[in-house]
C-alpha cells in the first residue's frame, strides 16, 4: 500500500509469469484469486468492474456486456474459448450457491473491496516471489495491454489504437505512456521487416 498523497505506478507481469501465477494459485486452492487474475489479464478491465461480475455473466455462452463503472461506457468482451473452459473449471471448484451470485466474495460473504484485493496481492507477491516492483490490481490491466502490444509484431501502432479504444483513453500517446512503451520499442517495429 502506498503512503498517503504519494503516487505509485503498478507494474505488469510477463505473460508467462502471469500464467504460472494463475496455475500456482489454483493448485494452492486460491481459486477465486486465480480467476480474478485470469479475468483481469485476459480482459483488461478495471478492478471496480471485475468485482461487480456475477457468475451468470461470465459463464454465459454469449459475449460479456457491461457498463464500465468509471466511464459509464458500454463494453463488450468476447470470452476467449480457453478462458471459458477455465471459468467453468473454477465454477465447479468454487460451487457457488446460485448463478446470480457475485464471483468475488470473501469468506464473510461480502464482495471484496479494492483495498482487500490489493492487500491479498501484496501477500501473493511475497509468497510467490514475483519479480515485480509494484504489484496491485492495476497490474492485471497493464499485463493485458503489454501482452497485446508484444504480440502485435509489425502492427504496433494498430495495437496501440485498439488498446486505446479498449482502455477508453483519449489518445494512443496516453496508452503508450500508460503501458510504459518507449519510443525505442516502437522503432524496433521497423527492424522486424526483412527483404
Amino acid at each position: 500500500m502506498s503512503l498517503k498523497y504519494s503516487s505509485t505506478s503498478a507494474d505488469y507481469l510477463s505473460w508467462e509469469q502471469n500464467l504460472i501465477l494463475v496455475r500456482k494459485l489454483q493448485d494452492d486452492g486460491q481459486v477465486r484469486m486465480s480467476l480474478l487474475i485470469s479475468l483481469g489479464s485476459f480482459w483488461g478491465l478495471r478492478i471496480s468492474d471485475i468485482l461487480q461480475l456475477k457468475w451468470n455473466q461470465i459463464k454465459s455462452e454469449e459475449n460479456l456486456e457491461l457498463i464500465e463503472k468509471k466511464t459509464g461506457k458500454k463494453r463488450i468482451i468476447k470470452i476467449n474459448p480457453q478462458l471459458r473452459i477455465y471459468i467453468k473449471e473454477c465454477y465447479t471448484q468454487i460451487k457457488p450457491s446460485k448463478d446470480d451470485e457475485y464471483v468475488f466474495i470473501s469468506q464473510k460473504g461480502s464482495i471484496y473491496s479494492v483495498q482487500q484485493v490489493n492487500r491479498i496481492f501484496k501477500t501473493i507477491k511475497t509468497k510467490y516471489k514475483l519479480k515485480i516492483k509494484n504489484f496491485s490490481t492495476h497490474s492485471m490491466r497493464k499485463t493485458f495491454g503489454r501482452q497485446v502490444f508484444s504480440q502485435s509484431g509489425d502492427n504496433a501502432e494498430l495495437a496501440l489504437v485498439k488498446l486505446s479504444q479498449l482502455f477508453n483513453h483519449s489518445s494512443t500517446l496516453i496508452t503508450r505512456r500508460y503501458l510504459g512503451i518507449s519510443q525505442d520499442e516502437l522503432m524496433n517495429t521497423y527492424d522486424m521487416l526483412s527483404f
